[in-house]
């Protein structure tokens, strides 16, 4: 099921369209449902999307996906705590009642890397991945990299390329970047995260340095042991020479 509430019907007719050519369909299955919701009202939007739901997941047994695109047009303002909170409450209810993945798109404050508002940050501490699409350093082509994980490291995910292909009318897997690159965005990170942590402390026992990653970067403890690990390795952090029970900040 899609759900668009950014752009026109012929849009979305053309998407479709997309769609059903990237998978290699003639027609389009009886069972994919897409809705342009950009002549309702926000707040009919979400009763539009609830009610569907429970309509097709009876019809048809089951929902296999829901895609809706973009979710910041199903509140008054990304700001809006309460509001924010309602509905992404509603998504998740949802997502339980009936069984399924609800993949939300939502784009990024301008010129940065952090999801807008209030709806950005309730989404971010209830979804179980959130992936980003953003311009590679060759400008012809997008990266998707993992951002959350919910079991596992996002950071340990391969990152995927992306490009238009003017013959195919589409955009096309390129494949992934080198492992490198992967390392690479790995220690940027950590090198980020420990200047943060050890710009409020100078020193930090394991344990808490265990649990402020797990905070920090919403992981599991042994994904925080494992960073800690790759910490060391990479002497972001190292063991304070006067007392072995606690680490300081490497030479980054």
């Amino acid at each position: 099921m899609l759900y668009d509430t950014e752009q026109s019907e012929v849009q979305l007719f053309k998407n479709v369209s997309n769609l059903l050519a990237r998978a290699k369909q003639p027609d389009k299955p009886e069972e994919l449902k897409a809705f342009c919701l950009t002549g309702m009202s926000r707040k009919e939007r979400l009763h539009a999307i609830v009610q569907s739901m429970d309509k097709f997941y009876y019809q048809y047994g089951g929902i296999q996906l829901v895609v809706i695109d973009g979710i910041a047009d199903l509140v008054k303002s990304a700001n809006d705590e309460a509001e924010s909170v309602a509905v992404i409450d509603e998504l998740y209810r949802l997502a339980g009642i009936y069984n399924t993945c609800i993949l939300c798109v939502l784009h990024f404050v301008p010129n940065g890397l952090k999801l807008r508002g209030h709806l950005g940050s309730e989404l971010q501490r209830k979804a179980a991945t959130i992936l980003s699409i953003e311009k590679d350093e060759e400008p012809t082509q997008s990266v998707v990299k993992a951002l959350k994980v919910r079991d596992g490291s996002p950071l340990d995910v391969p990152l995927m390329l992306f490009a238009w292909d003017k013959e195919a009318g589409m955009h096309v897997y390129k494949g992934e970047k080198p492992r490198e690159e992967k390392e690479k965005r790995k220690e940027k990170e950590l090198v980020g995260v420990a200047r943060d942590i050890f710009g409020r402390q100078t020193h930090i026992t394991y344990i808490d340095l265990c649990e402020q990653l797990q905070q920090f970067l919403d992981v599991k403890e042994r994904t925080a042991k494992s960073y800690i690990r790759f910490m060391r390795e990479r002497d972001i952090i190292v063991k304070d020479p006067a007392n072995q029970s606690y680490f300081m900040i490497g030479l980054i």
